[in-house]
């Protein structure tokens, strides 16, 4: 068992920048994959970042790339979204969720926090 709680979501203006951590529970964080989703409102949640469990491999929906870094800390079982350049339409909730591996796809994701909203006011 994963239990993942994420933080660092609140208002910020265009062109700002926020970061995300995602603090886990349990021993065997270090072998799960990790990804970050976001959902809007009347939205279907969409992929923006996944890294593996070394940090070795990470994925990029195209919409952030060169925007968003993702990164973990296996030492403090932390996984992190830096967010910069921030549009209004990165507004959402934003979770973040583990899987044994790396995946686009969130169906395939096990465990899920609760969500933290981003809102980028233009």
């Amino acid at each position: 068992q994963v239990q993942l709680v994420e933080s660092g979501g609140g208002l910020v203006q265009a062109g700002g920048s926020l970061r995300l951590s995602c603090a886990a529970s349990g021993r065997t964080f270090s072998t799960y994959a990790m990804g970050w989703f976001r959902q809007a409102p009347g939205k279907e949640r969409e992929f923006v970042a996944a890294i593996s469990w070394s940090g070795a491999n990470i994925y990029y929906a195209d919409s952030v790339k060169g925007r968003f870094t993702i990164s973990r800390d296996n030492a403090k079982n932390t996984v992190y979204l830096q967010m910069n350049s921030l549009k209004p339409e990165d507004t959402a909730a934003y979770y973040c969720a583990a899987n044994p591996t790396l995946s686009y796809r969130w169906t395939e994701y096990d465990y899920w926090g609760q969500g933290t909203q981003v809102t980028v006011s233009s």
